[in-house]
């Protein structure tokens, strides 16, 4: 698990800072994944040395964030971003401190993470840095806030949702004080942006156990605080590996409400496109799907739909073929491979251009893949002069 690039170019970050004098440590997700057995690819660096020293030790460094003390390191491997040792100051809006301090202690460093889990740091020689009993709060499946919970979750009330996400993603339980904080403080989660929440329910969705994530939503109280119906007994089967299909059963589990619900986390057109084509394609299924419904959705769109007729348990036909299969048998798989076009139309028709146009056009697809037409100009014509116009 180590022995990815990420981990590479951040070893040899630490060699060539510890080559001239300075402290460096992995620390953060990387090292509790690496514990977890886990890939990681976000490897991040932290360091006694203060920003200008980093910066003088490489040849290739961008200020990232220099004012919290990050410098990205460019070295052959691939970018490190490395940070100075630091405490933070006060936090005035739920969500950042207002200003950090330099330290030379890397206790004091770690003192100021969200959990326990993530409070451990590695030494290049894969030994642990562990001041407040991370390892074995990983051991114990275990979330625990650093020190005082109350104040952890002050500080950065977002903290409060990566404990729910990080319940879905190990499966770990929430610690006894550190969930009475959460409750105590789940009102504070609407002064986190949305763009930011979205982040991490984009990560829980894809969690291993995404209903022990929502029952945690639910136990915090953080969920009535969300918008949208989060209710756990809904998520019991659930477990995809695309974000994309937990936004769509989200959706489906909103009604009626669902965009305006989803718009609120701000999600782009692009996942709210997938989104409504997925429901689409599950009313569609109550009725059974034909081909102009094989036609215009993706494979993707399907099996979602399917899974969710499972999960739903509702009393629909599913295919009896795969999906894959009975796409690859449809006549045409574009509207481009329609071998006539709107000027072909006109031209036959004789006719001004007009709405007819764009229904016509509509029309010959339909017919072409139902497979009651054929794609060849002579017979597009033909059924265009003696079976559509005449059926106007």
């Amino acid at each position: 698990m180590q022995n990815n690039k990420e981990w590479q170019a951040a070893y040899s970050v630490i060699e060539q800072l510890e080559n001239v004098g300075f402290e460096a440590v992995v620390v953060g997700g990387a090292v509790r994944d690496a514990i977890l057995g886990r890939p990681a690819h976000d490897v991040d660096v932290a360091t006694i040395a203060m920003p200008e020293e980093v910066k003088s030790v490489f040849n290739n460094t961008v200020d990232v964030g220099i004012q919290h003390g990050t410098v990205l390191v460019i070295v052959p491997a691939g970018p490190v971003e490395v940070t100075t040792y630091r405490t933070d100051g006060e936090y005035t809006d739920h969500r950042r401190p207002e200003e950090v301090q330099f330290v030379r202690s890397l206790k004091e460093d770690l003192k100021r993470r969200d959990f326990t889990m993530n409070a451990i740091a590695m030494r290049r020689d894969g030994s642990f840095v562990d001041f407040y009993g991370g390892c074995q709060d990983i051991e114990a499946g275990l979330i625990r806030a650093v020190g005082d919970a109350q104040k952890r979750f002050s500080e950065d009330a977002l903290r409060m949702l990566r404990a729910v996400r990080f319940s879905a993603q190990l499966g770990f339980v929430i610690e006894s004080e550190t969930l009475k904080a959460m409750k105590d403080k789940a009102d504070t989660i609407s002064w986190i942006a949305k763009e930011r929440i979205k982040a991490e329910l984009d990560k829980l969705w894809i969690g291993k156990d995404v209903f022990n994530g929502i029952q945690k939503l639910e136990e915090s109280g953080l969920g009535a605080h969300l918008n949208g119906n989060f209710q756990a007994n809904h998520w019991s089967e659930f477990n995809a590996q695309d974000k994309l299909l937990g936004w769509a059963y989200f959706a489906l589990l909103q009604g009626e409400h669902w965009r305006e619900v989803l718009g609120s986390y701000r999600l782009s057109n692009k996942e709210m496109a997938f989104v409504k084509a997925v429901l689409a394609a599950l009313e569609a299924l109550k009725n059974g799907w034909t081909n102009m419904d094989y036609f215009s959705h993706t494979q993707q769109e399907l099996e979602a739909a399917c899974y969710f007729a499972e999960l739903r348990q509702l009393n629909v036909q599913m295919p009896q073929q795969s999906i894959e299969e009975i796409q690859t048998k449809l006549p045409i798989k574009h509207k481009q491979e329609l071998i006539v076009n709107g000027s072909d139309l006109l031209k036959w028709s004789g006719k001004k251009g007009g709405p007819w146009v764009k229904e016509a056009l509509q029309a010959m697809l339909e017919a072409v893949v139902n497979d009651e037409l054929e794609n060849g100009r002579q017979e597009i014509k033909d059924w265009i002069e003696h079976d559509y116009f005449t059926k106007e």
